[in-house]
């Protein structure tokens, strides 16, 4: 396929709706950084924009490839992603008491966010020959097994979001792939048995704090709760036309905590209000909307599977973080796809589309 009929079929709006979002996102960022030191401000922007320039970069050149190749590159991909989890385990840079980083001389990273893209392409391969196969529950233990290792690890560190993330995907995949009622009754009631086992033995003792402030914040207003709080206080304060841009009270005087990363929906809410914080969300939902449309649309098992699980990864980030930032949600360090500052999380969510408009260009199968 040559690089015109490439460009020809772009997903061109799902495109648009990206850069939009990094637009915001940009803005959002220098709001709540705008009372940092100046380096510290601009460093966050630079930073930002420097990896999105070289996400921008590698869509570009994934472009020329045709992403069906990825398919025989199934088991290194799956261990690679394994040995980096691994390696954040025993070397991993630790930081707010979650040991989830990798550094390399002054540049830090995040493996478990490039994991969920790496298991994405790994369970499509997995599950392309088998779609519309869950006939049978031993059928879901061999597909709940194959994401067994990476999941555990992830959880290890302890990164609950990310890895719930990846059941997330797991399920959504799981959904195209033949989904039966009776069999994920069985698996629910399953694990509803074994709650009690994992609110013991599984859950850090913060996680289980988080989810009784989830169920409660004022019982701890000033700790666990205080973000929940002071979160849902910035966006009811935004009302329909927010404060203006560097004009939240909220975040300016530093009462938000986590301001750039897990609570920049705050931040749009306090400034931008409730007609601000509707563009970002139909912004993302002409992602999911294209997200869906291609996997409708792809010619192959492996692309309507791969798209599926991108999918379902941008939609339970934008569930959960901004669940979260009112109080619907538990607070579990989800970032915000193309808003939060986090540059692991972006090249993520960028590769991510790349992987979309890949399959976009080369299917030819049905119209929608």
């Amino acid at each position: 396929m040559s690089i015109k009929e490439i460009v020809q079929k772009i997903d061109w709006l799902l495109v648009i709706a990206v850069f939009a979002l990094v637009f915001f996102g940009l803005m959002l960022i220098y709001s709540a950084t705008y009372n940092y030191a100046q380096t510290a401000q601009s460093w966050h922007m630079q930073r930002q924009i420097v990896f999105f320039i070289i996400g921008v970069a590698l869509t570009g050149c994934s472009l020329a490839f045709d992403y069906r190749g990825l398919k025989q590159y199934m088991t290194y991909i799956y261990g690679v992603n394994v040995l980096m989890l691994l390696v954040v385990m025993f070397f991993g840079h630790s930081q707010l008491g979650a040991q989830r980083w990798l550094q390399i001389s002054s540049f830090s990273f995040q493996p478990s966010e490039f994991s969920k893209l790496f298991m994405i392409v790994c369970l499509a391969a997995f599950m392309e020959h088998r779609i519309e196969w869950l006939e049978d529950f031993a059928d879901y233990i061999k597909v709940f097994g194959f994401i067994f290792i990476p999941f555990i690890l992830v959880l290890r560190q302890p990164d609950l979001g990310t890895s719930l993330c990846l059941i997330a995907i797991l399920l959504g995949m799981i959904f195209i792939s033949g989904f039966r009622y009776e069999w994920m009754i069985k698996v629910v009631i399953s694990l509803l048995a074994l709650a009690p086992a994992i609110w013991n033995f599984v859950l850090q003792d913060y996680q289980k704090s988080r989810i009784m402030v989830f169920l409660n914040p004022e019982i701890d207003p000033f700790g666990s709760g205080y973000h929940v709080i002071q979160s849902k206080i910035a966006i009811g304060s935004g009302s329909w036309f927010g404060k203006g841009w560097l004009a939240g009270t909220q975040s300016q005087l530093n009462f938000l905590p986590e301001n750039h990363t897990d609570f920049i929906f705050a931040v749009a809410g306090e400034e931008f209000g409730f007609i601000g914080v509707s563009v970002i969300l139909f912004l993302y939902a002409i992602i999911i909307w294209r997200g869906i449309r291609i996997a409708l649309k792809a010619e192959d098992n492996f692309g309507v599977l791969l798209a599926v699980g991108i999918t379902s990864m941008f939609m339970f980030h934008i569930l959960v973080n901004i669940g979260m930032t009112i109080g619907i949600m538990p607070v579990t360090g989800v970032p915000l796809p193309f808003l939060s500052y986090g540059v692991s999380s972006l090249l993520t969510n960028i590769m991510g589309v790349a992987l979309l408009l890949n399959i976009s260009a080369r299917n030819v199968k049905l119209k929608f």
